[in-house]
């Protein structure tokens, strides 16, 4: 066999061979690494080259190193898996670089890591102020997290005594100018329903690079043709508008009428309308 036709056999073959492992190893090994896991990674990877290029050596014996690289690693996830003892002795431990808005000093120069460096990852954060932190830590895995300050984190719905309706994933039913049925089957909705969407819209499948459909059943679209504005959905802020005008109207019979009777009723049912509202609000408001 020719050596360079050996060289592409090798190759191909440390692909898949080495495809097959990565996969064996799971996720971690593709997302943020373990120090241990850093090792495995460069020393798996020159293996794979060695297998693919030194045609003067047995192949075999590359196979079985990187065997043995993989059964250590998996070896090791276990034994971490096991014990905290494990776990803190091969990975580095978290070290917390702000408290209470004040830098830690000393455990920046632990880690070797610099005010640039730091504020570099605060603001990758959104995080412009030092003073806004509370909280910020630095884990194993070298990421900064940080939590801010009462005062400056976002308000939510709940700290204003807001009920929400729970969101539920958006579907994608229309990819490449293609539909796709089994997310229409998801939501319960049919082809026909998809066409009469998009002719609102004035558009047909063949327009839409991407749709979605949120768990309120609105479609939304992105064009192939980008400089196209495509026109917002307007059901629901019509819907709620139309409402709060009906809530008006009855608030405004209950004052002008002289009939206590009919005044009183106006009154309950803008009352019952307005409590309606407020629970309806986060599903029909955008």
């Amino acid at each position: 066999m020719p050596e360079w036709l050996e060289v592409v056999v090798r190759t191909l073959f440390a692909v898949v061979v080495l495809f097959f492992l990565t996969k064996l190893l799971g996720k971690r090994q593709v997302s943020q690494l373990s120090f241990f896991e850093y090792i495995t990674g460069i020393t798996v990877g020159s293996l794979a080259a060695y297998i693919s290029l030194d045609t003067d050596k047995l192949w075999h014996l590359g196979l079985i190193a990187l065997i043995v690289w993989v059964a250590c690693s998996l070896g090791i996830e276990y034994l971490q898996m096991k014990s905290k003892k494990a776990r803190d002795f091969i990975d580095f431990k978290s070290t917390v670089l702000i408290k209470d808005g004040k830098i830690l000093e000393d455990h920046m120069k632990k880690e070797r890591l610099t005010t640039d460096e730091l504020l570099e990852e605060l603001r990758k954060k959104d995080v412009f102020n030092i003073s806004e932190v509370e909280f910020a830590i630095m884990e194993s895995d070298g990421a900064i997290n940080v939590l801010l300050k009462s005062e400056y984190q976002p308000v939510t719905p709940n700290q204003l005594g807001i009920k929400v309706a729970p969101e539920k994933e958006s579907q994608v039913v229309i990819m490449d100018g293609k539909v796709l049925d089994k997310p229409l089957d998801t939501l319960n909705l049919t082809r026909s329903w998809l066409d009469g969407a998009l002719e609102k819209m004035g558009f047909t499948v063949e327009n839409v690079f991407l749709g979605q459909v949120d768990s309120y059943g609105e479609l939304t679209v992105d064009l192939y043709a980008d400089n196209f504005k495509v026109p917002q959905p307007q059901d629901k802020p019509q819907l709620y508008a139309l409402l709060k005008k009906c809530e008006a109207d009855l608030e405004m019979f209950s004052l002008s009428t002289d009939n206590e009777k009919a005044k009183k009723m106006y009154e309950q049912c803008s009352e019952q309308l307005q409590a309606s509202l407020k629970v309806l609000k986060p599903l029909i408001q955008s």
